[in-house]
């Protein structure tokens, strides 16, 4: 066991420390990580899985914070981060290379109050202005869907909240656990039902990293099993979302 603990330490944590890349903004899912409002540090899902996962290879875990799941993609071969949470498209697979689905996510879109828009398919016609985050698997499922109109994109999630809350844009892409812990931010607005995309969420290691990639595994399959990717998703406020069975991928 003791050599086992050393050989996923010496893959996951080459430097002597965990290098977990997070995406930090505004709203709560099993992608991102918010600020505590009395510590300012992140907090979520995604640093729960990378503190446990620190914890059982036995090294001290660095957070190392990007503005979107996108942005910790392009960063793959800049050599900041050991691991890092993303949905799964095939862009990204390019890059990186994937463990096992730890949550199965969809996306969609949030109206304001008083909108006229009711379906998904009535955010596709001429004129219906739209908005996500740009690099996501999110905006780029949204505009392979956007026949009419498309999908503006923005650097950051407070910049497409502040255009949503301004009136600046008439839908707002994103994924249905992050509209959910925002939407009350927005007095009348509403999650479309449905879904106009939908994926795996699971860690990343650098592309070709074949030792920290079995190793992750390992450790996230482990976690699926004795209940503790349950429990962080459950002190997370996430405690109606499912994890993602074993051997699931995407």
């Amino acid at each position: 066991m003791q050599v086992e603990k050393q050989g996923a330490r010496e893959a996951l944590a080459p430097t002597g420390q965990l290098r977990a890349a997070i995406a930090v903004g505004s709203a709560s899912s099993a992608v991102w990580a918010t600020r505590d409002a009395q510590s300012g540090k992140p907090r979520g899902v995604t640093v729960g899985i990378a503190e446990e996962v620190a914890a059982r290879i036995g090294a001290p875990l660095a957070l190392i914070e990007f503005a979107s799941s996108g942005k910790i993609i392009e960063a793959a071969d800049a050599g900041q981060w050991d691991i890092g949470f993303a949905p799964v498209d095939a862009e990204r697979k390019k890059v990186v290379d994937f463990g096992p689905n730890y949550f199965l996510g969809e996306s969609t879109y949030m109206v304001p109050d008083g909108s006229l828009i009711a379906t998904i398919e009535d955010v596709d016609q001429e004129g219906v202005r739209v908005v996500g985050v740009e690099d996501t698997a999110t905006i780029r499922s949204s505009r392979k869907t956007l026949t009419r109109t498309t999908a503006a994109g923005v650097a950051e999630l407070d910049r497409a909240l502040a255009m949503f809350r301004s009136g600046e844009v008439d839908a707002l892409a994103l994924g249905r656990e992050s509209l959910q812990s925002i939407l009350s931010q927005f007095p009348g607005a509403r999650m479309l039902d449905g879904h106009f995309h939908a994926a795996g969420v699971a860690v990343a290691v650098p592309k070709g990293n074949v030792r920290a990639l079995d190793a992750v595994s390992h450790l996230l399959e482990e976690m699926k099993r004795d209940g503790t990717l349950r429990r962080i998703f459950d002190t997370h406020d996430m405690t109606n979302a499912a994890v993602a069975p074993l051997g699931s991928h995407s």
